[in-house]
């Protein structure tokens, strides 16, 4: 791995509504271009900074990926609609003068609730933790360079064998700030690490064929603790060349949300 500056981060924000992605946001696909996982993470960032009052919890995040996002300036515009207990923000990120990703989140106020003793409960599911995961993270054919994948997210793997096709499961976690300045918050970090899922359980490899997801859509059933995620992820696709990855999210305390992704398969 390549050492990191304290100074690396992925995003640098020029203006309130401007930010600018740095050579940790490149994803595998195109050196021109994101990894998927660096806009979600952004879009989160400005999902849950979009109300003025605090108290509210991210519980769902859409992300439509409408062409490859350019490392470039980026320009913001967010719509905020605020109710009593929900609040919902739509966010468009545009570059050069095109769309290139939209987003809709959905907040709910946050409180304390009193739950009886005998709620039924589905059993727990726990990934080994990662201090007992040392096997680093290398998904076949994804180039080993300065990226968003490679020097900018660390990986462990959980379970299965990411060398190989089919599911896999995998402790993720940001080794730099999302934005400079800013502290990533749990939101910023699983949205981040989901959109890894297709490539953890790959199915085709990744010399021959293109497999980038044209969306993602994040469900939260409460923010994760910690810095790490962990991730059991599991693909399947079909002859028409469109695919699906169903990821379920995980901190050290147990799941705490779930991911699907719907892919492109292209051959390259």
């Amino acid at each position: 791995m390549h050492d990191i500056h304290p100074d690396d981060c992925i995003f640098i924000q020029e203006t309130g509504s401007a930010w600018r992605a740095t050579e940790l946001a490149r994803g595998p696909w195109d050196s021109r271009a994101q990894h998927g996982g660096a806009p979600c993470g952004l879009l989160a960032h400005l999902v849950e900074s979009a109300p003025s009052e605090t108290g509210w919890q991210l519980a769902r995040l859409t992300v439509e990926l409408l062409r490859p996002v350019p490392i470039d300036r980026l320009e913001t515009d967010v719509t905020l609609e605020t109710g009593r207990a929900s609040a919902r923000v739509e966010i468009t990120l545009c570059a050069n003068g095109k769309r290139v990703a939209r987003a809709h989140g959905l907040l709910v106020r946050a409180g304390t609730l009193a739950l009886p003793s005998d709620l039924p409960r589905a059993a727990i599911d726990r990934l080994p933790p990662p201090e007992d995961c040392p096997r680093p993270l290398r998904i076949p054919g994804l180039p080993e360079v300065r990226s968003f994948y490679y020097t900018a997210m660390e990986g462990r793997v959980a379970g299965g064998d990411p060398a190989q096709p089919g599911p896999a499961a995998a402790w993720l976690r940001l080794k730099v700030p999302l934005v400079a300045g800013v502290a990533t918050s749990a939101a910023m970090r699983i949205a981040a690490a989901a959109d890894f899922g297709n490539g953890l359980s790959w199915v085709l490899p990744a010399d021959r064929f293109a497999f980038a997801n044209a969306d993602l859509s994040l469900h939260l059933a409460r923010p994760p603790s910690g810095e790490w995620i962990g991730l059991q992820a599991s693909t399947s696709i079909v002859s028409s060349g469109c695919g699906q990855t169903i990821t379920q999210l995980y901190d050290t305390q147990g799941p705490c949300g779930v991911a699907v992704q719907s892919l492109l398969i292209m051959p390259r």
